[in-house]
């Protein structure tokens, strides 16, 4: 592999044991598998999806929508609130495949029923405690309108939740009481109005187990987890599955530091917060690794302390800045695989191979 800028590495095989897993244990709760492709926005990984026998899929815009549509994806869950602006596009996807969207409010539904041309099906979302958007589960008067308002064009599906919220825990007894939460006010939803409960988010769909009080699952990250989901405890750091492959261009051996191409265009500035061996707060915009044949070494080497536009800054001890020269090629493991993709036109996979996604417009 000849890198020369920075370039995200994917390791398939990783990819393809963390499909393994999530879709078995959906199975062993009598619940389908409806991934979030937001996080790899690439028909061929759909396909690796495709060929464990996943058939539904989960997209953050009408856009990517469209892109999976075009390629033969045949049923789609938008999961995103529905924007009145792209009614149009909606329409024309809802030609191609079997789709639906997401609606909380009357004025989205009244807008989607006059203004949809084609069937489509439409999911309540439900705020679970994430509050970022979703009906008030309490707000039982909203919920009742909305179903009683379905039509035949803009028929109603059933609930979605997204436990957001789970990715500010760090341990287990704090993702157990929000799934513990979501799943109470998801049930009696269910209970009361009906239809199905599609449910979705990497840290609890990896650390629960009994998912049997939903119909679908729809985690994303989980593909290729990243130092975020492995902070939280989602993830060993043997099963993430992407890393930043950055040229170092200086270093700064007074103040043990080593300047990388590879900055907030590249990785993103997603951040978390650590503690160094002081105990103070350590900021980490992803970790230094060894690449090497077919991949790279999990041992963790540096801390990405610093980012601008398109430089990296990384901390090293005595003992690890004295093997890095300028020239080499680093690996970074990104702090959020959804965003740091995002970013990129393209995969390399371990294997040598450019791995096309979707690309912006």
């Amino acid at each position: 592999m000849e890198i020369r800028t920075p370039t995200l590495l994917i390791d398939k095989e990783k990819c393809l044991r963390n499909i393994d897993k999530m879709q078995a244990k959906a199975a062993n709760s009598n619940a389908g598998l409806r991934p979030h492709f937001k996080t790899h926005v690439s028909a061929e990984i759909g396909n690796w999806y495709r060929e464990k026998g996943v058939e539904k899929c989960t997209v953050s815009s009408v856009s990517m929508a469209k892109y999976f549509a075009e390629n033969n994806w045949s049923d789609i869950t938008i999961a995103f609130p529905y924007n009145p602006l792209e009614a149009e596009e909606i329409s024309k996807i809802g030609d191609q495949t079997n789709l639906n969207i997401l609606i909380e409010s009357k004025e989205s539904l009244e807008h989607a029923t006059t203004n949809l041309t084609k069937n489509v099906g439409f999911f309540i979302k439900v705020d679970v405690g994430t509050h970022r958007t979703g009906v008030d589960p309490r707000d039982e008067s909203l919920i009742q309108f909305l179903i009683a308002n379905a039509t035949e064009k803009l028929q109603f599906r059933g609930f979605l939740a997204h436990a957001g919220h789970s990715y500010g825990c760090r341990d287990l007894d704090s993702i157990q009481w929000i799934f513990d939460g979501a799943k109470k006010t998801l049930t009696h939803l269910h209970e009361k109005f009906g239809g199905i409960i599609s449910y979705g988010d990497t840290p609890s769909c990896s650390l629960m187990e009994d998912f049997s009080f939903c119909d679908e699952l729809r985690p994303g990250n989980f593909l290729f987890y990243d130092w975020m989901q492995h902070n939280i405890g989602s993830c060993n750091v043997e099963e993430i599955a992407v890393c930043m492959a950055c040229p170092v261009v200086a270093i700064h051996p007074e103040r043990n530091e080593v300047v990388i191409y590879g900055g907030g265009v590249h990785l993103s500035k997603d951040m978390i917060v650590e503690k160094d061996l002081l105990g103070k707060d350590l900021r980490c915009f992803g970790k230094m690794v060894a690449l090497e044949k077919g991949g790279w070494n999990t041992k963790i080497l540096g801390n990405v302390v610093r980012l601008s536009q398109e430089h990296g800054i990384i901390k090293l001890p005595d003992e690890e800045i004295t093997h890095v020269k300028v020239g080499d090629i680093i690996g970074v493991i990104p702090v959020h695989s959804c965003l740091t993709v995002d970013l990129q036109g393209h995969y390399l996979s371990t294997t040598g191979e450019s791995i096309e996604k979707m690309t912006k417009n």
